[in-house]
Parts: C-alpha cells; sequence; structure tokens
C-alpha cells in the first residue's frame, strides 16, 4: 500500500522509474499500428504524463498487478489523446466510423449476414469510393477501446472506478459471454478477412506484408482491416455505447470453489 502522503520526491522518482518500460513498451505496440509519421518518442512522452497522473492518483491500497494495469491503461489514454489533438479530423472519423457500425449491425439482422461494403456505403448515402477511403484514413481503430468501456468518452470515470473498487480494468475482456460473441462474429468472416486478422493478430506482420502475402494492395488491407473491425464491433457494441457485455460489474463475482 501506499498513499500521496507518504511518497517522497525520490520514492516518487524511483516509482516513475520503475515503470518507464511499461509506457516505452505500450509506445512500441502501438506504433506499430500507426503511420510511419507518428513519432514513438511522441508517444512516450505523451505516455510518460500518463505515467505520473496515475501515480498521483493511486491512493488506494491494491496490489502491485492492479496498479500495472491502471498505469498501462493511463499511459496508453493519454497517448490516444494526444494522438487525437494532432489529428483535428480524428473525431469526426470515429463518428462516421459508429455510424457505420450502426448500419452493420441493422443490416446484419436483416439480411442474416455480414453486409458488403458496398451495402454500408449505400446506407450511409456515400459511393463506395468514398467509405473505403473513410475506411483506410481510419488510424488506431481497435476492436475495443477505453472509451467503450467507460460508455462513450467516459474513459477516464472508468478507471476511477476500477481505481475506487481495486478492479482489474481488462477483467472485464475476460467474460466468456464476449468470447464467445467475439468467436462467433469471427466465425462468420469471409476467409479473406479471417486471414488479415491472423495475419496482422497473430502473425505480428505489416499491412504491405500482408499485402504481398494475399496479393492485395497495402491500401486495400487497411480498408479490409477496418471494415472486419467494425463488423466485430457491431456484434459486441451492437451500436450501444455502453453495452452489457462491457459494464463494469458494480458486485465482486464469487469464487465458484469458495461459493460451493
Amino acid at each position: 500500500m501506499r498513499t500521496n502522503d507518504d511518497l517522497s520526491s525520490s520514492g516518487f522518482a524511483r516509482l516513475v522509474a520503475d515503470k518507464t518500460p511499461v509506457v516505452e513498451k505500450i509506445a512500441r505496440n502501438l506504433s506499430r499500428k500507426l503511420p510511419t509519421s507518428v513519432e514513438r518518442d511522441d508517444l512516450v512522452q505523451d505516455g510518460m504524463v500518463g505515467l505520473i497522473d496515475a501515480i498521483l492518483r493511486w491512493t488506494r491500497e491494491t496490489t502491485s498487478s492492479h496498479f500495472d494495469n491502471y498505469v498501462a491503461q493511463r499511459a496508453q489514454g493519454a497517448m490516444l489523446d494526444g494522438l487525437r489533438a494532432n489529428d483535428p479530423g480524428s473525431r469526426s472519423l470515429r463518428r462516421a466510423m459508429r455510424a457505420a457500425e450502426q448500419v452493420i449491425q441493422r443490416l446484419g439482422h436483416q439480411k442474416g449476414r455480414p453486409p458488403l461494403e458496398s451495402e454500408v456505403a449505400q446506407a450511409l448515402g456515400l459511393d463506395i469510393s468514398e467509405y473505403q477511403r473513410m475506411l483506410q484514413d481510419v488510424q488506431g481503430y481497435s476492436l475495443i477501446s477505453l472509451e467503450d468501456l467507460g460508455g462513450s468518452d467516459n474513459a477516464q470515470p472508468y478507471l476511477d472506478y476500477c481505481a475506487a473498487f481495486n478492479i482489474d480494468p481488462l477483467r472485464v475482456l475476460e467474460r466468456s459471454a464476449l468470447r464467445q460473441a467475439l468467436l462467433d462474429a469471427i466465425q462468420d468472416l469471409p476467409d479473406q478477412k479471417k486471414q488479415v486478422l491472423r495475419l496482422y493478430y497473430e502473425g505480428e506482420l505489416k499491412m504491405h506484408e500482408i499485402g504481398s502475402a494475399l496479393g492485395v494492395s497495402e491500401a486495400r488491407v487497411s480498408q479490409l482491416h477496418s471494415h472486419t473491425i467494425a463488423q466485430l464491433r457491431a456484434v459486441i457494441l451492437g451500436g450501444e455505447p455502453s453495452p452489457p457485455l462491457l459494464k463494469p460489474r458494480t458486485r465482486k463475482r464469487v469464487d465458484a470453489s469458495v461459493a460451493g
């Protein structure tokens, strides 16, 4: 346990130095998904702001693992905030992708299958080229973000909630219902999109390397990836800002061995 009252200047410095590798690791993982124009050092700098904020805010009794998770979430959130601040169009682009997710969810129910890109574009009132350009322009588009966990833009309140109740922010991702929904959604994807996911997330290939493997352009891989993520998000989130599968638990889960 530690509190702000008993954290000396030297102790603070040691804690910052001890957790800096966590920030650097997050920056490395994030930078590989971003354009080469984004400097990793800038991500680290923003992440350090999140690290310091986490140390100053974390005043409750906790385990080391929970604190590490809290630091990681604060650091990544600060990096993403930095990226958004440098990209005036990102907020409007995210809104456009939210609209696309809602259309995908609605058309999926109507047609009984994942909709085609052309069908989504038509429902959005866009030419297919406009929709694909939007897919290509999305950077750092992830399956689940802090905003999703917190509901809309309440990422920080969600982290504060986890801190208050000593909850691992990532525990929600371990729920069996969420994992099963994701597995089912991936199973329904066309083979090409499954390959894109496998090569990108399991093979850790870059977009141009995946393009070479599949015989398509790097731009097309980016489009396929973004549309696939939108399809998976439509299944998991269902077009809701705070879907039931991602709502934080208000009570601690009872251990089955203890309950029995």
